[in-house]
């Protein structure tokens, strides 16, 4: 075609460029999407457990994570072999990760994508040498430094044989001695935590645990529409006492963060009367705080963790919440962490019975608490009570947790000096306790024990040279004083002592620093 017969075309072309300018950005668009590049889950539909990690994502997700173990996947996405492997790997991971996980808290299952720009140095970091490479290790020694495959002495490991799901769980089981399969269901093999009532340090696991319930409660209260003109202070009153004493670090600052935007969350004119927009408004600006972190709630459990769904759990981890508080508080909050605790229990927890019989508990408390000692027996002797009611209930109605019953607590393997005599647990007697051993055991248990392997150095490194009842028992007076909780944070910790000091400061003009409701008027 002579040159001058293609100018009518491009003009054409120019005019119809001109008529449709969007279309150059729509190819544009439609070109990467049918890239052989593409994302490695795009359009199978199935979900991923294995969770992805970025040299942003990375440091914070292995430090915060409640496992034991992790396993690290090094890929590209536009390897082939990555791409067969995934299938593979996702099996495995489907065991460990995941709000549905059969084995949740041992292994977190993550993976890299080293083809990422901004994985580059991350990888490197790791000596990837190529595609796809698993290293194997305690999830915060990642986050220490790098990895390579000359160091003689590391905690990070490659795993040489893992090309397929059945090699890799294999190899996983040797390395841990345990008998994990891929046929596994979900509360239908072993839990997470085998029993071993002769082994206190299991404890230590149910910090994660502390925190679901933490933020389950919080959840619950709000989707319930639980905080009503005459609730404010109870919550106030409890969410004081976990920015004092709650045992995670995590959830200290996000009650400090509620309270101090508690007037704006929950105005004094608030009801349940008010329009539903408003309520609506008011519930998505409470669920914007993460009261115990990002991750939280997980949607799992550890140590509180039953055989079956509808078991343990929640209850477990109030329980284990409730009993670290009151030996936390000093012998002056005593008595004020007690009505707290009552007060908290009557307004808040949707279990109409147990509710009830926990008010009646605290009715019958004539006088008031003295010390720590005394506060921590009677709750101890209260779950005590009302495990043993409930054992003979579920035994009649067979709901009891097959692999986890009720149990009067502690049993002799846990605690050999607690008790003179060996509990009847399917008759409900109670032991002849020794309640001087059994204090500090308590202590001990749900004091320093819990926090021993908790990922927080602002926690364990101030207490290393402290006896274990002087540890948690130091008082801050923060629940005698109704604004003492936030200024204890102030002090204890300049990371949000400027948010506990304006909740100090606002707190002196309103008028809900008035006394709790007594008992006997709840």
């Amino acid at each position: 075609m002579p040159p001058s017969a293609s100018h009518p075309f491009l003009h054409l072309l120019f005019l119809v460029l001109l008529v449709f300018p969007g279309l150059g950005a729509f190819a544009a668009a439609v070109g990467p999407r049918r890239s052989i590049l593409r994302a490695l889950d795009e359009g199978n539909g199935k979900p991923d457990y294995a969770v992805d990690l970025n040299s942003s994502s990375f440091d914070n997700v292995l430090n915060e994570s409640p496992a034991s173990f992790a396993i690290v996947e090094f890929f590209a996405h536009w390897c082939p072999a990555c791409r067969n492997y995934k299938p593979h790997y996702e099996k495995v991971a489907r065991l460990f990760n995941g709000p549905n996980a059969v084995h949740p808290g041992i292994i977190l299952m993550a993976r890299v994508d080293c083809a990422k720009k901004m994985n580059t140095n991350l990888c490197n970091k790791f000596s990837v040498g190529h595609y796809p490479m698993l290293l194997w290790g305690p999830p915060h020694k990642f986050t220490l430094g790098g990895w390579d495959s000359k160091q003689e002495k590391s905690e990070i490991q490659s795993i040489d044989d893992g090309r397929t799901a059945e090699r890799l769980l294999n190899w996983i089981n040797k390395r841990i001695g345990s008998s994990f399969s891929l046929d596994d269901d979900k509360f239908e093999n072993e839990n997470t935590l085998p029993w071993n009532a002769s082994d206190p340090e299991q404890i230590a696991r149910a910090i994660y645990d502390v925190e679901e319930a933490t933020a389950q409660a919080f959840d619950i209260i709000v989707d319930n529409k639980r905080i009503r003109k005459e609730t404010r202070v109870a919550f106030i009153k409890f969410f004081q006492l976990l920015v004092a004493h709650h045992p995670s670090r995590r959830c200290r600052k996000g009650t400090a963060g509620i309270l101090v935007n508690f007037d704006d969350l929950w105005p004094s004119d608030y009801s349940n009367n008010s329009r539903e927009g408003s309520l609506s408004h008011m519930q998505d600006g409470a669920r914007s705080f993460s009261i115990c972190g990002k991750e939280v709630p997980r949607g799992y459990w550890i140590f509180c963790r039953g055989s079956r769904n509808e078991t343990r759990g929640f209850s477990c981890g109030l329980w284990v919440l409730l009993h670290s508080l009151s030996v936390r508080a000093g012998d002056g909050e005593a008595q004020q962490t007690f009505i707290t605790i009552c007060d908290f229990i009557h307004n808040f927890f949707m279990c109409e019975e147990c509710r009830r019989h926990f008010h009646e508990m605290c009715s019958s408390v004539s006088t008031p608490f003295e010390t720590t000692r005394a506060f921590v027996l009677w709750l101890w002797r209260s779950h005590n009570k009302v495990n043993e009611r409930l054992i003979k209930v579920e035994k009649e109605l067979r709901t009891e947790d097959p692999r986890y019953p009720k149990i009067i607590w502690p049993p002799k393997q846990l605690c050999e000096s607690c008790s003179n005599s060996t509990s009847n647990q399917s008759g409900g007697m109670m032991p002849e306790w020794n309640e001087d051993e059994v204090f500090k055991f308590l202590v001990a248990y749900y004091g320093s024990t819990i926090i021993s392997s908790y990922k927080d150095e602002t926690i364990t490194s101030s207490r290393k040279d402290e006896s274990v009842v002087d540890d948690v028992i130091t008082s801050n007076h923060a629940v005698a004083v109704p604004v003492g909780a936030a200024l204890a944070i102030a002090l204890a910790s300049c990371t949000f002592g400027a948010l506990a000091c304006f909740w100090r400061t606002q707190q002196k003009n309103r008028k809900y620093l008035h006394q709790l409701h007594s008992l006997k008027n709840v």
